[in-house]
């Protein structure tokens, strides 16, 4: 069998992950996604909204950079910050209200866009002055890692987690937002020692990485009871 044809086999077989999503926001949030993709022009399709959401998240990114020199940068960040969540947030609802779904195209243009997008982003904090390019750098580590484990779990137990313990990509972007506003008159905190958004990293960083390590225990001891061996 050649590789083109060990291809199409595969994906004749292939079973879309089940999607767990219980973040805070979840249920409002669908309502108001499934709302829009019902009144988008059909002229729009996933791959549009993908585009934009990954745009978004570079021009996110370029923004912070350019709070080096103006903080007021900061504000087009946010703005960006939606327009991410709009694209990236939409295209997999829009397929869906749609009866258009191509799961293993969707999810891989997906994530690889999302790890490309979330890298500039971390480069523009890193550049801005608002957070030490150390601590940047180890954020955007920490999500690598996570989204790693995230993804072989999606492979392996067939289940792909889009929030864990309430907390999900929009409240990050939500959270990161209201950053950007405290930033603009607090960007020291705790007595004027450290940079908030340094504050914010390294919580980011801690939280991200226990995560990753109570999910890896999880899914260890679930794979090993299925695949017990004799």
């Amino acid at each position: 069998m050649d590789t083109y044809e060990a291809v199409m086999q595969s994906g004749s077989h292939f079973k879309d992950a089940r999607r767990k999503q219980e973040s805070l926001l979840a249920s409002g949030e669908k309502r108001a996604l499934v709302w829009i993709a019902q009144r988008m022009p059909r002229w729009i399709n996933s791959d549009h909204l993908t585009i934009i959401g990954s745009l978004g998240m570079v021009l996110t990114g370029v923004s912070y950079a350019l709070a080096r020199w103006n903080k007021y940068a900061v504000l087009l960040a946010t703005l960006f910050l939606f327009v991410n969540w709009f694209g990236d947030s939409l295209d997999g609802t829009l397929a869906r209200v749609r009866s258009r779904l191509r799961p293993r195209y969707g999810f891989y243009v997906d994530h690889v866009t999302d790890s490309l997008g979330t890298a500039v982003l971390f480069g523009g904090l890193g550049f801005s002055g608002l957070m030490s390019p150390t601590i940047a750098v180890a954020l955007l580590i920490a999500f690598l890692l996570l989204s790693i484990e995230v993804y072989l779990a999606t492979y392996t137990l067939g289940s792909f987690r889009l929030s864990h313990f309430k907390w999900s990509p929009t409240e990050l972007r939500i959270l990161l937002a209201i950053g950007n506003v405290v930033v603009l008159f607090h960007p020291v905190v705790l007595g004027n020692r450290y940079l908030l958004f340094d504050v914010g990293g390294v919580v980011g960083t801690l939280g991200m990485l226990l995560i990753m390590l109570i999910s890896f225990v999880r899914n260890t001891r679930t794979l090993y009871r299925e695949e017990r061996l004799p």
